[in-house]
């Protein structure tokens, strides 16, 4: 049987020590990560598959984190990815309500706390991992089910008793 990967953070930004502060503050968990510079790298990546969390920068040049999420949310292979967004515009309520409106689980503001960061991708993280193997279960429940469905009744009318022994 194939080993399946472990599904990866992706962090996003357009800056390259932004990708790797935040790369160095998720180091302590373990999980695999990969990077993307820009939203049109990053959709190329989800869209790839493989991606359980997306950290992605708010403000960006060309195509803005808020442009990748609604375009993630709009993909039902990419719109079950939480994302969370990061920026450094400072506390903006606006952007804030239009991240959430746009359904992202989180939205950070620069400077970001390494402990809490961790916290909040950990819980994203294994949150993901059990919906998708909630997703899987169901599925399979729903194919038996139809296997269930598509047989002929059993015809108990023509059939003896057994004699009791």
């Amino acid at each position: 049987m194939p080993t399946v990967a472990q599904p990866k953070i992706l962090v996003v930004d357009d800056r390259d020590d932004t990708l790797f502060a935040m790369e160095s503050a998720l180091a302590p968990l373990g999980y695999p990560m990969d990077r993307a510079s820009s939203g049109d790298d990053a959709l190329k990546t989800v869209l790839r598959g493989g991606v359980a969390v997306v950290l992605l920068d708010v403000l960006m040049p060309d195509l803005s984190g808020f442009e990748v999420a609604q375009y993630m949310n709009r993909l039902e292979q990419t719109q079950d990815i939480p994302i969370m967004m990061i920026t450094g515009a400072g506390r903006d309520p606006a952007l804030a309500a239009k991240a959430f409106e746009l359904g992202v689980a989180d939205y950070v503001v620069k400077p970001v706390d390494p402990w809490v960061i961790r916290t909040k991708v950990r819980y994203l993280y294994e949150t993901g991992r059990r919906l998708h193997a909630l997703r899987e279960r169901l599925q399979a429940y729903e194919r038996r089910s139809e296997e269930f469905r598509d047989r002929p009744p059993l015809d108990l009318e023509d059939r003896p008793l057994p004699r009791p022994a």
